[in-house]
């Protein structure tokens, strides 16, 4: 036995393994389930499933409504109902992501609308890198299947890790499965912006979720009028690789999908370079708050995005 580990640290360890275990085998029994249940009743039960999260008023769901109130001013019962579809928005995306890889890219595309193909279209004509930024909107997995067919190839976004690493793998394969190349965070064999700056300078497109700050060290953006932060990685790769900046939106359209893609969001010009990515950012989360706030149930993020907006108290919303 190691120096300073008791019995009581190999049972704490063992409670971890055993609930990564639990944790892995729960959704990869959710995949195969959910992929052998007719349509309906997949998306009968996952509605169910949201609507029941919302009236337990975790905190999750207490920080979603809290994050609602501030995108749509609402409160006491419109805000209730707004929270509780958006809880059934989220559990339509996980649904989909189950069932996601057997759908098959004609399903999406023939469901999917595409506003401001033709800012895409222009950066493809230039020959130039692309980098669409977005946020926890829709589903962007549905969105990366359009995205993979119009390319006729491959886009590289970012990972991280998930505990445990065969749930990590297995989202990894997922994506990869739907035609995605998949970065880690952190722990590759090379430095993740390395890898896609090389991808950009090289004509490649890269998609990054970055609605939430989860390092810390962000820029600062106003975000449906309060201070918050962003990554800056996403203006800082097009101002080093000459790529587009686009913000993009997912979300849901009736039994399908729109993808609003927002006109290129200039990096390059006199000045800092730190200001110019500062001032790009703001134009994103500008960006994300116009398209969000015009259907903002389906923006699923159920963590802090504001210092100063915590979760709801448990009896907000609750039963």
């Amino acid at each position: 036995m190691s120096p300073g580990r008791g019995p009581g640290a190999l049972s704490r360890d063992r409670v971890t393994v055993l609930r990564d275990r639990l944790t892995d085998g729960g959704y990869a029994a959710g995949w195969r389930a959910v992929r052998l249940l007719p349509a309906p009743v997949a998306s009968a039960a996952f509605g169910a499933g949201g609507s029941w999260a919302a009236a337990r008023n975790g905190r999750g769901v207490r920080q979603l409504r809290a994050n609602l109130r501030v995108v749509t001013g609402l409160d006491g019962a419109a805000l209730d109902e707004l929270t509780r579809r958006a809880m059934r928005s989220y559990a339509r995306y996980w649904q989909e992501a189950f069932r996601l890889p057997a759908m098959g890219p004609a399903t999406v595309l023939a469901g999917a609308t595409v506003a401001g193909r033709e800012h895409l279209e222009q950066v493809r004509a230039q020959g130039r890198g692309a980098v669409l930024a977005l946020p926890h909107s829709g589903n962007w997995d549905a969105a990366g299947v359009w995205l993979i067919e119009w390319l006729g190839g491959p886009f590289v976004t970012v990972a991280e890790r998930l505990r445990p690493e065969s749930l990590y793998r297995r989202f990894v394969d997922y994506r990869e499965g739907l035609g995605m190349r998949i970065l880690p965070l952190t722990g590759g064999e090379r430095p993740v912006s390395a890898v896609l700056r090389e991808w950009l300078a090289d004509g490649g497109t890269t998609c990054l979720l970055v609605d939430r700050d989860l390092s810390g060290d962000g820029v600062p953006v106003e975000f449906f009028g309060r201070p918050t932060t962003m990554p800056g990685g996403p203006a800082l790769l097009a101002a080093q690789t000459g790529a587009a900046l686009l913000p993009a939106v997912c979300r849901f359209d009736g039994a399908g999908w729109r993808f609003v893609v927002h006109p290129e969001v200039p990096v390059a010009g006199p000045g800092r370079l730190r200001d110019r990515v500062g001032a790009a950012m703001q134009q994103v989360a500008d960006a994300f708050a116009a398209t969000i706030a015009e259907q903002p149930e389906d923006w699923h993020v159920l963590g802090r995005i504001w210092p100063d907006v915590g979760p709801d108290p448990v009896e907000a919303g609750g039963p």
